[in-house]
């Protein structure tokens, strides 16, 4: 504690990813009870724009682990490329720092499962970046979903898409664990899987897995730029998932049950909106707030790490999407 209230909760970041940049930093100053501490690059000129975009940060570094060995660092913000997530997060475990880990946590079930035991044994949180499941919108969702208004849920569709325009993307490299499932279908994977434990009236994280899958890919570079795939859960709930990199941008989803539809534009995004709930002849909107995704993914993990809680996202979900994203390569001929 300080005459100011409790300290506030020191991030430290691997890695000078774009996310990091445009996204993360900024939500770190912008959040209460966080401070944008350290950084590492590899890459001299890296830290020079940090220092100067930045220049609140205190400490910058040339190598990740004198960062994780920083004994003042209290949480460490992990956006790496996918590859490296399960060696980096095992290594900040082991210095004993809590890791905010971008999507998706690892390439495999085994990863994930690698990660979390690391992160149990040396006591440490552990999470997987999910930013929108910190909007309004999807606190409408889950307000509707456990109205009962839609009744039995029946279908999900859910998309997420964009034209990607750079061919030296690390997002086309799949020794980096490049491929639109990775980048964005993990997105619709842990949106369905959000619905059916709601559908389910189970914790998150614990809903029925799909009984079978089926899927197809488009390839292009080594990894998948188009992906699409069809997931059947017990009772008959059928979820269809689409996302790449090869067409127009397209975010968006649906749930459809017994009594009504629920639409849900810009499935994961935080401006502001709509959703469009059809039940019946009637069709109604359901206004949605402007959200600070970032900022509040940011405040949750720091609050938790101040106030020994868990945080929004627990690692049920996450190893749940790793296992579904195993057997969606595997059925789009994907296998690592």
């Amino acid at each position: 504690m300080t005459n100011d209230g409790p300290r506030k909760i020191r991030w430290g970041i691997l890695g000078y990813a774009r996310i990091a940049r445009t996204e993360l930093i900024p939500a770190i100053r912008r959040a209460a009870g966080a401070e944008f501490f350290a950084i590492a690059s590899r890459e001299d000129a890296k830290l020079a724009e940090v220092r100067t975009a930045f220049p609140g940060v205190t400490r910058t570094y040339r190598d990740y682990e004198e960062l994780l060995c920083d004994k003042d660092v209290d949480a460490i913000y992990l956006p790496l490329p996918n590859a490296l997530h399960r060696e980096w997060a095992i290594r900040a475990a082991a210095h004993g720092k809590p890791v905010l880990c971008e999507k998706p946590l690892a390439l495999t079930a085994a990863e994930c499962r690698e990660m979390v035991a690391a992160a149990t044994a040396h006591g440490v949180m552990l999470m997987e970046a999910f930013m929108y499941r910190y909007t309004d919108r999807m606190r409408q969702v889950i307000d509707v979903l456990r109205s009962g208004v839609l009744g039995e849920v029946r279908q999900i569709n859910s998309t997420f898409r964009f034209f990607l325009s750079n061919p030296a993307s690390i997002k086309l490299k799949p020794e980096l664990g490049g491929g639109a499932l990775y980048d964005v279908g993990c997105y619709p994977i842990n949106f369905i899987g959000l619905v059916v434990d709601e559908a389910a009236r189970r914790p998150a994280g614990t809903g029925p897995a799909p009984e079978s899958v089926a899927a197809e890919a488009v390839r292009a570079s080594g990894v998948d730029v188009g992906f699409s795939a069809l997931l059947r859960y017990p009772g008959g709930l059928i979820a269809a998932l689409h996302c790449g990199f090869e067409a127009h941008k397209r975010i968006g989803s649906e749930i459809i049950g017994t009594k009504g539809i629920l639409e849900v534009p810009d499935t994961f995004l935080d401006h502001a909106g709509a959703l469009t709930l059809t039940t019946g002849e009637e069709k109604r909107e359901i206004p949605v707030a402007l959200s600070d995704r970032y900022r509040l993914e940011v405040e949750d993990f720091s609050a938790a790490l101040a106030g020994r809680r868990a945080p929004l996202l627990g690692l049920a979900e996450s190893l749940r999407n790793a296992e579904v994203l195993d057997r969606l390569l595997a059925a789009g001929g994907g296998v690592r």
